[in-house]
């Protein structure tokens, strides 16, 4: 059988994946109209109140991604960093990410314990290293695709992270995703000097310059995933709601700005779950 998200690449040119950090996240992307979730590996470990640097577990991790596909009927999209460790860690979290369910999963040569691809002070595991890892991905992959990440840009250039990139499609990836390019012309570079499928990271306040859907797509690009954005406009309305409520003991003031009881209970379907 085909793998759904290629199914949606196939119809719909390119597919936009929110990023999201636990079901009610989830849950609000799929009411919205997209068609497929990302579940962000960022995201993730700060709704438990740690940075993105590697500080969670594989089975943390899972189990949230457990949770993520349970609460949609889309294809998730997930992280899983460096594989948590070397290849027989590879292993294992694949086979944990398949059996959660995932339709497609990428991994980063960054050096174990990895961070977030737009802070500093990254390392880079060795090309060899990291196509060895891509391959054990591939053989208990099933029929998730397998995403190559390379973050190399910040590390060791461009021209390394093109290399790179080439690198791992020889080694079986499914789809090429060259994190924090730094410029338009970097962006065009990499969906004309890469070959086959591409993902690229469009986000809010990162390095790298946004670009519509529509010219990503002109361009080659099959995935767009926007891992933070919710969590931030979350974060962000959480902390106005605090203040209120600090300043009125209440708040009745932002009332249009709250989703009503109703309206969550719909979101969780509650009724749905009271029917015996």
């Amino acid at each position: 059988m085909k793998n759904r998200l290629i199914q949606l690449i196939e119809q719909q040119g390119i597919v936009t994946a929110p990023g999201v950090f636990d079901g009610i996240s989830t849950r609000l992307v799929e009411d919205a109209g997209f068609s497929a979730v990302y579940a962000s590996g960022g995201a993730i470990a700060r709704s438990t109140g740690v940075p993105d640097i590697g500080l969670l577990s594989l089975i943390e991790v899972v189990e949230r991604i457990r949770q993520i596909v349970a609460a949609t009927t889309l294809p998730v999209i997930a992280d899983a960093d460096t594989g948590f460790g070397e290849l027989i860690n590879v292993k294992r979290t694949v086979q944990l990410f398949a059996q959660a369910g995932v339709s497609a999963l990428h991994l980063e040569d960054q050096q174990f314990p990895k961070r977030c691809g737009h802070l500093e002070g990254k390392s880079l595991v060795s090309r060899d290293d990291m196509c060895k890892k891509i391959a054990v991905a591939k053989k208990y992959a099933a029929d998730m695709l397998v995403i190559g990440r390379t973050d190399a840009i910040a590390v060791s250039g461009f021209a390394d992270a093109i290399d790179r990139a080439r690198a791992y499609v020889d080694s079986g990836a499914d789809m090429i995703f060259v994190e924090a390019p730094e410029s338009l012309a970097q962006i065009e570079q990499i969906a004309t000097q890469v070959p086959g499928p591409k993902l690229i990271n469009m986000f809010h306040s990162g390095k790298t310059p946004l670009v519509s859907t529509k010219d990503l797509q002109q361009m080659g690009y099959q995935l767009i995933i926007i891992p933070s954005d919710l969590q931030r406009a979350a974060i962000a309305g959480m902390q106005n709601v605090l203040a209120e409520i600090l300043c009125s003991g209440h708040s009745g003031a932002l009332s249009a700005e709250i989703c009503s009881f109703s309206e969550r209970e719909q979101i969780v379907n509650t009724a749905a779950f009271l029917k015996p």
